[in-house]
C-alpha cells in the first residue's frame, strides 16, 4: 500500500517476520550463493524498514515513487516567516552550551515535526504531491536542525 500513513507496529511486525526468513544466520550451512542472497535481501529489508519508518524518508520515497523531482531546500525559500524561524534556532543552537535552551529547542523542533508530519499526511491523501513536496522540504530543515542539536548534546 502506497500510503503515507502507517501503523508502526504492523511495519514493525512486517519486517521481523522478513527478517526472520532472510537472516543471515539461518544461512551459515547453506551454499555461498545462497548466503550471499541472505545478506543482500537482509540489508535490503533493514533500509527498507527505515525508510518507512521515518516520516521524513517515506515522504520523499513516495515521491520519488510518484515521479515528482526530489526535495530541495529552495522549495520553502518563499516562506520567509519560516527561515526567520530557521535562522533564530540555529543561532540559539550557536549560543554556548546550556541544558535548558537544548531542551527548549528540543521540544520545539519535535512539536514542529509532529505538525509538518500531520500536513505531509493531509497533503498525501489530497494527493498534493507539490504541497507535500514544500512540505518535506520545511522537515528536511528541522532534521538538520535535529542532526545539530544532537551533536551540541554529545559530550566533547
Amino acid at each position: 500500500d502506497r500510503s503515507f500513513r502507517i501503523d508502526a507496529q504492523q511495519l514493525q511486525r512486517r519486517f521481523r517476520s522478513l527478517q526472520r526468513a532472510v537472516h543471515p544466520d539461518r544461512f551459515g550451512q547453506r551454499p555461498p550463493k545462497e548466503q550471499y542472497y541472505s545478506e543482500q535481501h537482509s540489508s535490503l529489508i533493514n533500509k527498507a524498514y527505515q525508510t518507512l519508518l521515518n516520516p521524513l524518508s517515506r515522504g520523499l520515497y513516495l515521491l520519488e515513487l510518484s515521479g515528482v523531482e526530489p526535495v530541495q531546500e529552495t522549495d520553502c525559500d518563499a516562506d520567509s516567516a519560516f527561515l526567520m524561524e530557521i535562522m533564530e534556532i540555529n543561532e540559539k543552537l550557536a549560543e554556548p552550551k546550556n541544558d535548558d535552551n537544548l531542551e527548549e529547542i528540543e521540544t520545539l523542533i519535535k512539536v514542529k515535526q509532529e505538525e509538518l508530519t500531520k500536513e505531509v499526511t493531509a497533503a498525501f491523501e489530497r494527493d498534493d504531491l507539490q504541497g507535500a513536496k514544500k512540505l518535506l522540504a520545511k522537515m528536511k530543515y528541522y532534521a538538520n536542525l535535529e542532526d545539530k542539536l544532537k551533536a551540541k548534546k554529545i559530550p566533547s
